[in-house]
């Protein structure tokens, strides 16, 4: 096998510490820096990993990137950084890993991509529910017609907290959904709308519905909230046929609610009600993400379904989000 690649991780936050543990355990990489700002954290990981003497904890990420060793960058900082970051890594020949939101501006996204491209290098999103077993099983069991006709879909995202103070709701919790109804339908939408309510922090919305219109007249409504404790995370597509159900929190992830209208003039009536759970193997999304990512960087090929490209497909559309909320 090829030796390790050399990969940083910037960020050590929640979703840091995650990458730091998966790249840690991967036979493929070596984990040569951490860079966080906050010195407790940097020693929380070097503690919580048993980290050597070895690995560069720090808060000086452009001096990481620099160091001629490190290939691989994972970048797990907040949006508003993104840009700044990935650009520098780039042209440092570092191969990247990113969180979502790409970045928080689709031409920035775009900017960054040209670069990648132009430095050979790789550009690879970490939009995690498009690895997850379940959102692989539903893309099937849809292009299988096992719901028949689509007609139209709905998601809600609801939680309380954790608040963000870099971005509001939209940011923080529609792309999952957006990426999912993409990935399902494979198309992006051609129009949009929304309404926001705000009442933690000004301009900030707690509270958003989105509204969805994709080229081949599927339609597609959000829920989203950060500030309702009635926690939920459920997606459904329906069709002529039945209803593919996405249940993140159910025992039973993902079913089909089977049944249809048998016309008997001038009445409709219900025929061939069923529940049928849909079996999904087991699975760490994020595990396939790094997987995936090493592949890209193996190879020298992009990610198809979550390549910077996708990304910033998805970042345009919460910008027209955004701008029909600020209207």
């Amino acid at each position: 096998m090829d030796k390790p690649f050399k990969i940083a991780i910037l960020g050590a936050g929640r979703w840091g510490n995650h990458l730091i543990r998966n790249f840690l355990e991967h036979p493929q990489t070596e984990v040569v820096a951490v860079v966080d700002p906050n010195p407790s954290r940097r020693e929380a990981m070097k503690n919580r990993y048993n980290l050597s003497e070895l690995v560069q904890l720090t808060d000086d990420w452009q001096g990481v990137l620099a160091r001629p060793e490190v290939e691989l960058a994972a970048i797990a900082t907040p949006a508003s950084t993104h840009y700044n970051i990935i650009q520098y890594a780039l042209t440092q020949d570092c191969h990247v890993l990113a969180e979502k939101p790409l970045t928080l501006d689709a031409e920035e996204c775009l900017e960054l991509c040209h670069l990648a491209e132009s430095q050979q290098r790789q550009l690879v999103v970490d939009h995690t529910y498009l690895f997850h077993p379940v959102v692989q099983q539903g893309k099937e069991a849809l292009s299988s017609g096992a719901v028949g006709e689509l007609r139209y879909g709905y998601a809600t995202r609801t939680h309380i907290g954790p608040v963000r103070q870099d971005v509001d709701a939209l940011w923080d919790l529609a792309i999952h959904d957006l990426a999912i109804f993409n990935h399902w339908l494979g198309e992006t939408p051609v129009e949009v709308d929304a309404t926001a309510d705000t009442w933690l922090q000004p301009g900030l919305p707690d509270v958003v519905w989105v509204k969805l219109l994709y080229p081949s007249g599927f339609k597609a409504t959000i829920h989203l909230c950060w500030l309702n404790p009635d926690k939920q995370r459920r997606l459904a597509v329906v069709g002529s046929q039945g209803t593919l159900i996405f249940d993140e929190l159910s025992t039973d992830p993902l079913i089909i609610q089977q049944g249809h209208f048998q016309p008997e003039d001038p009445k409709f009536t219900p025929m061939g009600i069923n529940r049928e759970v849909l079996a999904t193997p087991p699975g760490e999304p994020l595990k396939e993400v790094c997987d995936r990512f090493l592949q890209c960087v193996r190879h020298n090929q992009p990610s198809p379904h979550s390549s910077g490209w996708v990304a910033a497909d998805l970042v345009r559309t919460l910008q027209q989000i955004q701008a029909k909320i600020n209207s």
